[in-house]
């Protein structure tokens, strides 16, 4: 990882912190999704923002239930079915895509947008990239092609909003 490139995305993430505290602040129920890294990064950030915001924050990061939902509906629309499980019109959903082509993020995006669900899209690599090109309430992309640059902008961001 290029250290002078994070220190460069630090100065994009200070511009989007005020904008994302806004919109997270007006939600009593908040649920993060994403792939691989991405889940871990919403694992952390759900216990943070339930435990510091006291906003009631959940993830899909269980294996069983991960498993039983890919296994029913397939890897494409397991997070899609996951929000019409848990997902109602008072809750922000929270996507994380490093390369914002993740087919199970874009279709949980489209989800949103056909239940008037309020989204945030956070991805990287190629601004070009199918979540950065929708339409999510929040975006914010990260213009580099290194999965660990990539990951750790999305953290510190979900983070910078926590006091602690």
């Amino acid at each position: 990882m290029n250290l002078d490139n994070l220190k460069c995305e630090i100065n994009n993430i200070k511009l989007k912190t005020k904008e994302l505290k806004s919109l997270v602040t007006k939600f009593n129920k908040i649920i993060i999704i994403g792939n691989g890294g991405s889940n871990a990064i919403a694992s952390h950030i759900s216990v943070d923002y339930t435990k510091f915001l006291k906003i009631p924050t959940m993830s899909f990061t269980s294996s069983p239930m991960i498993t039983a939902y890919n296994n029913d509906y397939g890897v494409e629309k397991s997070y899609e079915q996951f929000l019409m499980d848990f997902a109602t019109s008072n809750t922000l959903i929270i996507l994380i895509s490093s390369s914002g082509n993740s087919m199970n993020i874009i279709n949980a995006a489209k989800y949103c947008e056909e239940n008037n669900i309020i989204y945030a899209g956070l991805s990287g690599f190629n601004s070009n990239n199918k979540l950065n090109n929708m339409n999510a309430n929040f975006k914010y992309h990260v213009n580099y092609d290194s999965y660990g640059l990539v990951e750790i902008s999305h953290e510190i961001l979900l983070h910078s909003i926590v006091k602690n």
